[in-house]
């Protein structure tokens, strides 16, 4: 597998974020969990003064085998339909990312469709859509470590104009049930647990479903290890966010984990480079069954809990004041020690 140089910050800046952090002119602890997100990008950037600089949200997208089981009411067309929309701007993603001032960039990682050229959306399709993992391992052992590269290259070029702040969105029909199938292997949450309505199924169809992806679990007959299943289960816009998440960490930029699919993503990047966990924070908890189990699993806490399910990067974007305004309380307010107020708790 591709190997990355991933390193848990240098924590002796730590004792100085939280000193500085207790010294503004504030209660000790009355801004919460901006104080704890403050403290975490200043150890990220290794500073006291921490800056979000050209925030990005990097949409891969590819369609799927085991849609043909019928285990999403989206046909496989709105994949390249909506990642058309994307490029012509009036999706969800699209509103967020004006609103808060982000790039978002647009990459084919395998439409099952000929998206033509200059439409602003980076063409690094693997091929047009996954296996069918009921019958046969949905990525190769070569795509696997291409999808792992181009995803690292597509962070590289955003980080060379000064991002240091990303997100990861997706788009692909029927894409939670490869991300299902992740969380089952990642947590070892029984698989019943770990699957939703993804876009909208109604409760037959979250059975059916369940039942194709346990005859799918049951039928594996490839090596035993956790990235050979990964693999088996895969999707190729997962598997580049998975290579683009651990990039972004090697580069030390801040990583804002959107919902279901993306926590599941950022679980298998852990499973491989555990310290690529002191660089992610969690945009939102979604309303996809098994995401609020998937963040008790990794132990960590969604800034934002919204009921979103739309995929895209959206939780993610939407969590992006939250972050700003914790970097603005560490570099705006005054300190005690600064200015003529008394020190109060």
């Amino acid at each position: 597998m591709q190997q990355f140089n991933i390193s848990a910050p240098n924590t002796d800046i730590l004792p100085l974020l939280k000193e500085k952090v207790d010294d503004l002119t504030k209660p000790k602890g009355s801004l919460g969990r901006l104080e704890e997100l403050a403290i975490k990008i200043g150890l990220i950037q290794q500073t006291l003064e921490p800056q979000l600089n050209h925030p990005c949200n990097v949409l891969f997208a590819a369609d799927h085998g085991i849609l043909d089981e019928g285990v999403s009411v989206s046909p496989k067309e709105v994949t390249w339909q909506q990642v058309s929309h994307f490029a012509r701007g009036g999706a969800g993603i699209n509103f967020l990312c004006n609103q808060h001032g982000f790039e978002l960039v647009i990459v084919d990682a395998g439409v099952d469709y000929d998206i033509p050229e200059g439409k602003g959306i980076i063409n690094k399709k693997i091929r047009r859509g996954t296996r069918n993992f009921l019958h046969e391992a949905a990525i190769t052992p070569q795509e696997w470590e291409e999808c792992l590269k181009r995803g690292a290259e597509t962070v590289e070029m955003v980080h060379s104009k000064g991002c240091n702040v990303i997100s990861f969105g997706e788009m692909g029909s029927g894409n939670t049930s490869p991300s299902s199938m992740w969380m089952h292997i990642l947590t070892g949450i029984p698989l019943a647990d770990c699957i939703g309505a993804g876009a909208g199924l109604c409760n037959k169809g979250v059975e059916h479903k369940y039942e194709v992806l346990f005859h799918a679990w049951n039928n594996y007959s490839g090596p035993f290890s956790t990235e050979d299943r990964l693999r088996w289960f895969g999707g190729y816009e997962l598997a580049m966010a998975v290579g683009g998440m651990l990039k972004a960490a090697e580069l030390k930029m801040l990583i804002i984990v959107d919902g279901f699919i993306m926590t599941s993503c950022m679980a298998a990047a852990a499973h491989f480079y555990p310290h690529v966990m002191d660089y992610a924070v969690f945009g939102h908890c979604g309303d996809e069954s098994g995401h609020k189990r998937m963040l008790d699993a990794l132990g960590v806490r969604a800034i934002l809990n919204l009921d979103l399910r739309l995929g895209e990067g959206s939780g993610a974007v939407c969590a992006y004041p939250i972050l700003e305004s914790a970097v603005r309380m560490i570099n705006e307010m005054d300190r005690f020690s600064a200015v003529h107020v008394t020190k109060y708790f």
